[in-house]
């Protein structure tokens, strides 16, 4: 069994024993509403990027952009009967979808909101950690402005696919 898949067996039961108000993850029906509503959320969590650096806050773009990402990946949990409240858990069942070649999402975006502490340059592409530093630092602009427009590249991106991920037929 992969690490991912034993992942999702303990978030499974993580989240049956902590009942309605879990932080785990549930199986539910295909729920394709649910996934047009995460994405949704997604398209409103991009538009706040912009929104946010074009006002003076981009210290808050990057929290936008970390739930831009997050809902696209809540909306592919739903169209293959998941419900997730928790980030770990959502990661493994992405990465458990790819790995049954259930889904076509580039580790790039994984990889996105994971945490790199072994290799420096993978963090250019961690909106996570880019979120984590902005969220708890005292910076109120993020001053590299060329990072930023490769976050908002990557989201689009991450839109783009999504789409296509919850539309396609199973």
């Amino acid at each position: 069994m992969s690490q991912a898949r034993n992942h999702i067996n303990w978030c499974l039961n993580k989240a049956k024993k902590e009942g309605k108000k879990h932080r785990g993850l549930v199986r539910t029906t295909v729920n394709l509403d649910e996934a047009k509503s995460h994405l949704s959320k997604s398209e409103h969590n991009l538009k706040a990027i912009y929104y946010f650096s074009d006002g003076g806050f981009s210290d808050w773009s990057a929290s936008a952009a970390f739930y831009t990402i997050y809902h696209c990946f809540l909306a592919i949990l739903a169209k293959h009967g998941y419900e997730s409240r928790n980030q770990e858990c959502t990661i493994s069942v992405i990465t458990y979808l790819k790995e049954q070649n259930k889904i076509e999402v580039e580790d790039k975006f994984v990889e996105a909101l994971k945490y790199h502490e072994e290799i420096k340059s993978s963090q250019e592409n961690s909106v996570i950690e880019l979120r984590e530093d902005y969220q708890y630092g005292t910076k109120k602009e993020i001053d590299n402005q060329n990072r930023l427009q490769k976050i908002i590249n990557l989201c689009l991106e991450i839109i783009e696919i999504t789409k296509k991920e919850i539309y396609k037929k199973s």
